[in-house]
């Protein structure tokens, strides 16, 4: 069966995986780039964007781990978007332009549906109203036989976790203190005895964590 997988997410010291006061210009409200600084200078992510160059080291071996054998991808809300409760702008298509990097069937979860977002790349966004299992059940359906990808924010990758359906798990540990924001972690105690455990510090300062179902 295919794998359900998480990449590059990163978190701080104190468990914030996105800062408070989310907005259009903030994606990741307070905590700003500093989450993803590691990631940014990557070949893969300047890859991502139409440019060359970018570093090739440790972080980029993980970087480039994101798009190889996904078939579809399945995100929160506030992911796609900073808007809350009724849709009041249909017209936004997120943070990533006319071409957005996924190259999937995207599944987007919020309980306000809205049909579907078709744009160039093969990127096509459904927003549904289901519950994880539900979600993957119709994300590995739109794969065809390869891997789903748990794209975030934290509260989706938290639900995907607490219903013990992710098989790899790979978590960037920051090391910078947000204080607020919201947190991965709450209410996933011995989340460890599920997963073999392994950590790399390369010299950018950021822990690579990967946690493999076993």
């Amino acid at each position: 069966m295919s794998k359900v997988r998480v990449h590059n997410f990163a978190v701080s010291l104190d468990g914030f995986a996105t800062g408070e006061g989310q907005s259009l210009e903030t994606p990741f409200g307070h905590a700003g780039g500093r989450l993803m600084q590691w990631f940014l200078g990557t070949r893969t992510f300047r890859s991502m964007n139409g440019k060359d160059g970018g570093s090739e080291g440790v972080d980029d071996a993980y970087a480039s781990a994101w798009g190889p054998r996904i078939g579809a991808e399945i995100m929160g809300r506030n992911k796609f978007g900073p808007q809350r409760g009724p849709w009041t702008d249909e017209e936004w298509k997120g943070w990533w332009g006319d071409n957005p990097p996924f190259h999937t069937p995207v599944f987007v979860l919020t309980h306000h549906p809205r049909p579907t977002l078709e744009m160039e790349g093969g990127n096509t966004f459904h927003f549904i109203d289901a519950s994880p299992k539900e979600a993957l059940a119709q994300a590995r359906e739109a794969a065809g036989g390869l891997d789903v990808r748990i794209g975030g924010g934290p509260t989706t990758v938290r639900q995907f976790l607490e219903a013990d359906l992710i098989d790899h798990l790979h978590v960037v540990l920051v090391p910078i203190v947000l204080g607020r924001g919201v947190r991965l972690w709450d209410g996933l105690e011995s989340l460890e005895d599920r997963f073999t455990v392994e950590s790399v510090t390369p010299p950018s300062g950021v822990t690579h964590l990967t946690f493999t179902r076993k």
